[in-house]
């Protein structure tokens, strides 16, 4: 059984920073490939950020490169988003996901786990 929980919902102003949490619970307890995605009203869900637990260098949707950051915490079974910098476009709900397979695409269908999501509002 594997499940996934977000925290960290919160309104900001542009230009402001917020970070989410994800907390894995897994039998095995390992995280393997973890990914970030967003929707907002109107629009598809789309990847935002990926990382291999094992190794290798995270990836960025394109929207959001050098302003996010991706990273893990093995010991906590946990994995957060950084977001700083951050624009009203941004305003979404965010998902939490994990592969157990392929660990090199954003797409959605590459994920077989999904949190709940989690509300980010940035208001201009």
């Amino acid at each position: 059984q594997v499940q996934l929980v977000e925290s960290g919902r919160g309104s900001v102003e542009a230009g402001g920073s917020l970070r989410l949490s994800c907390k894995v619970t897994a039998d095995p307890y390992t995280l393997n490939c973890m990914g970030w995605f967003r929707q907002s009203p109107g629009t598809e869900r789309e990847g935002v950020a990926r990382i291999n637990t094992l190794g290798g260098e995270p990836d960025y949707a394109d929207s959001v490169k050098g302003r996010f950051t991706i990273s893990v915490d093995n010991a906590k079974n946990t994995v957060y988003l950084q977001m700083n910098s951050l624009k009203p476009e941004d305003t979404a709900m965010y998902y939490c996901a994990r592969s157990d397979g392929v660990c090199y695409t954003l797409a959605r269908t590459a994920f077989s786990y999904w949190g709940q999501g989690t509300q980010v509002t940035v208001s201009s």
